[in-house]
């Protein structure tokens, strides 16, 4: 395959990237894409040595890279970068194989003036395999602030935008901002990408369609995508402008992964209900078919860096916070109870606060000896909830200090600045109880640290012995049902965070619990822990991305559709486009030709009237009045409908699937067996009363020799599932019927149990199901058009 590269990816959306490149520049364009581009127009294409394999390679791409940046202290010196170990992305490095390699691609942190990107970009690439993308002011302000955090963000949470108080109202150009941001993502990635061997996994919603202009450009691209955030539910997804575009969008990628089955089940739905597609289990793996391509569904809940927290516990700070942290509350008595939230709406901070009130005053035993430590992270947005959410927070604080508190003893401690990683780690350590109380949260690795830092270390454990603690390792967790962490955690106290006095009961009963328990949950939380680290997620995405992508080679694909509707058709290598040269050719030499045509699904417009258009009788009319054509339809109407539908003197029909067929308008309807006893309708129309009652939006077509229940307009969860039972309640109650009970899309059919196929010049033509135009290019005859039963 040759692989190209493209700066200007304008060229890409508007085809011409497509187009033959000037013959001075086919060189250029057909040599081997080397590992990295370099500067803006330098190329390092020094060959590699045959002999050795080239690594295997993974693009990953995110919002943000995972580096610090750091200004100079004067315009004479250069920037400076150093990983940002607490990021996700970096774990990826220190957890995967050595000899899988990574490139990395996002937005800085810091704004780079313009005139120093190229250096800054040339720096990243040389010392830590990163590659920048940067964005015009504008478009990142609207991109990030505008469409992830005001419409995104909220809605993803379950926040719709009923006011402007509320994310506000669907803005177009922050959309239009959020896919320019996209291509130039796009852009860095086709900077860099060797679409032969390289894998590309793109992380979050900031991103959610970019795998639409990566599958544009290369059909064939190794694509994955991970969403970090919750997937809502179809009924608040479908509130979003453009559901489709960026269903659509994902459903470019070959493999996406969400933390939990919930977020998986709501984006299939969305699937089914927007798009009409269905998913299936393949070997224990959810899949969808989407034009011939296999979408694999993974859930696979992110995990915790083992190693970094292992060694955090270890280092001499972190003991000493920690020495600290006991003598402050432990060597006072005081029983410490910890909460770690970003300040935003969802983290349920004040939710958590009002359960901390309700549990001292239902048990004055705890006053003056239960403390909430409660850590609250910058938030990652800002706006009028921010501002809302700090100011509620310092209230509430204040009021439970006030009402609870006495000399030397705060019942509610309250930390709003940030906090270094060991500091965090220290509190964890001192901690009987973590509470997380987020009314919405993607995965939260808030309870996984706890429990990591809980299990602690020896020295860690020699200081606690000495404050009179016993042995063993304990947790506690109470944890909202609605954070991705919660299924995992089985062990775990699960609250309605809405519920007060549930969670003012749970943190109690997480108090009181007897030790031997809690070490018991402690434990099996641990194992899970430990053997579900983030770098057992990277490789098992990686792995399934790989066993996803196996068989790219062997499909034939074909782009189609323009803009964020674009998709790839994969068939199979066997596969031939039709000419219509060909076509054209054979029909115009042949003497005789036999055409045969299905209606339901085919010629059928796709409206509520099933009548067909003007311009397709006219289009029969011209074919029927060749003498040298024979034209037969085929249908599951019935045979009066299709008379009247189809004014066509010379066209045969075949209604109900074959079981009548005429030859011309004017000649007789015949059937091909003796007259079908229809006496098991009697038996089936009452059981399908019951389905067509029950489901709204169901119908019952009774045809001469078929009854159809349809449910084309049904919901289509709840009709399908009732498609399922009904097939079940039929087969039992015509179990001795001559009958067969058959389901296609949106309806299930009771007919005779024979079959009708069709035998043109000798070869069996089936009528029903897909298209059918058979052209006979042969010299000879086309003899009389029959059917035959089987």
């Amino acid at each position: 395959m040759v692989s190209r590269s493209y700066s200007n990816l304008l060229d890409l959306a508007t085809g011409a990237a497509d187009q033959a490149p000037a013959a001075g520049a086919l060189g250029a364009l057909r040599r081997r894409l080397p590992r990295v581009v370099t500067n803006s127009g330098l190329i390092d294409d020094s060959p590699a040595s045959p002999s050795v394999p080239p690594r295997p390679r993974t693009i990953v791409v995110a919002n943000q890279l995972p580096i610090r940046s750091h200004r100079p202290a004067s315009p004479e010196e250069p920037w400076t970068f150093d990983w940002d170990e607490d990021a996700l992305l970096r774990h990826l490095h220190h957890t995967s194989p050595p000899s899988m390699e990574f490139i990395y691609i996002g937005c800085l942190r810091d704004d780079i003036p313009q005139a120093e990107q190229d250096a800054v970009a040339q720096a990243l690439l040389d010392t830590h395999n990163c590659v920048p993308a940067f964005l015009p002011p504008d478009i990142a302000e609207r991109y990030y602030h505008g469409f992830c955090k005001q419409h995104l963000w909220p809605l993803f949470h379950y926040m719709l935008p009923l006011s402007p108080d509320l994310g506000g109202r669907f803005d177009r150009a922050l959309w239009q901002a959020y896919v320019s941001a996209n291509k130039i993502f796009a852009d860095k990635v086709l900077e860099v990408i060797n679409p032969d061997d390289d894998f590309v996994w793109v992380h979050d919603y900031h991103l959610m369609v970019l795998p639409t202009f990566l599958r544009k450009r290369f059909n064939r691209i190794k694509l994955g995508f991970f969403l970090h955030s919750p997937f809502p539910s179809s009924e608040i997804y479908k509130t979003l402008p453009v559901r489709e575009e960026l269903l659509r969008a994902l459903l470019n990628s070959d493999l996406i992964g969400f933390h939990t089955f919930d977020y998986a089940r709501h984006f299939l739905s969305c699937c089914s209900r927007m798009l009409g597609l269905s998913y299936e289990s393949k070997r224990g793996n959810i899949c969808l078919e989407y034009y011939g391509r296999t979408v694999s569904i993974k859930i696979l809940p992110v995990g915790v860096h083992m190693e970094q927290l292992k060694a955090v516990l270890g280092q001499p700070e972190t003991e000493a916070k920690v020495a600290e942290l006991m003598g402050m509350y432990m060597g006072k008595g005081r029983v410490v109870m910890l909460g770690v939230d970003d300040m935003d709406i969802f983290k349920g901070i004040s939710l958590k606060l009002l359960a901390m009130e309700e549990l001292l005053r239902q048990h004055p035993e705890w006053r003056g000896k239960l403390v909430l430590v409660q850590v609250a992270n910058p938030a990652r947005g800002r706006g009028k909830d921010v501002a809302e959410v700090q100011a509620e927070t310092y209230a509430m604080v204040r009021r439970i200090n006030e009402v609870y508190g006495e000399p030397g003893y705060e019942p509610v401690v309250l930390i709003d600045e940030p906090l270094q990683f060991y500091e965090r780690v220290a509190y964890y350590v001192i901690a009987e109880v973590c509470l997380v109380t987020a009314v919405r949260d993607g995965m939260n690795l808030i309870p996984y640290e706890y429990i990591v830092s809980r299990q602690g270390n020896e020295a860690l454990d020699r200081m606690l012995l000495r404050q009179g603690k016993p042995e063993g390792k304990k947790s506690m967790l109470v944890v909202s049902e609605f954070i991705g962490c919660s299924p995992s955690l089985s062990g775990a106290v699960r609250v309605n965070p809405w519920n007060i006095e549930a969670v003012a009961d749970a943190m109690e009963s997480a108090l009181v619990l007897p030790e031997s328990e809690k070490r018991l949950r402690h434990d099996k939380h641990f194992r899970y822990v430990n053997t579900h680290d983030v770098g057992y997620w990277a490789n098992s995405f990686l792995v399934d991305l790989k066993r996803t992508c196996v068989d790219h080679d062997k499909r034939r694909c074909w782009g189609i559709g323009f803009g964020l509707r674009f998709r790839v058709v994969s068939l199979d290598l066997s596969f031939k486009k039709l000419s219509l040269e060909s076509i054209l050719m054979a029909y115009r030499r042949a003497k005789k030709r036999a055409v045969l045509l299905d209606y339901d699904g085919t010629l059928m417009p796709q409206a509520i009237n099933k009548s067909p258009s003007a311009e397709s009788v006219r289009i029969l009319n011209s074919l029927c009045r060749d003498k040298s054509n024979e034209v037969y339809l085929c249908s599951g109407y019935d045979r009066r409908t299709l008379h009247e539908w189809f004014p066509c003197e010379n066209l045969g029909i075949a209604a109900e699937h074959g079981y009548f067929v005429r030859c011309r308008r004017d000649a007789e309807w015949q059937t091909c067996i003796t007259a079908a006893d229809c006496s098991w309708k009697q038996i089936a129309k009452p059981v399908m009363r019951l389905y067509r009652e029950t489901t709204d939006g169901s119908t019952i077509e009774d045809r001469e020799t078929v009854l159809v229940w349809n449910y084309e307009d049904a919901d289509p969860d709840f009709g399908s599932c009732q498609a399922k039972e009904l097939v079940d309640h039929l087969e039992s109650v015509l179990a001795n019927e001559p009958v067969s009970v058959k389901t296609t899309p949106h309806s299930v059919e009771v007919k005779p149990q024979k079959s009708f196929r069709f035998l043109v010049a000798g070869r069996e033509q089936g009528p029903g199901g897909a298209a059918h135009a058979g052209v006979d290019a042969g010299a000879g005859r086309v003899p009389g058009l029959r059917a035959v039963h089987r």
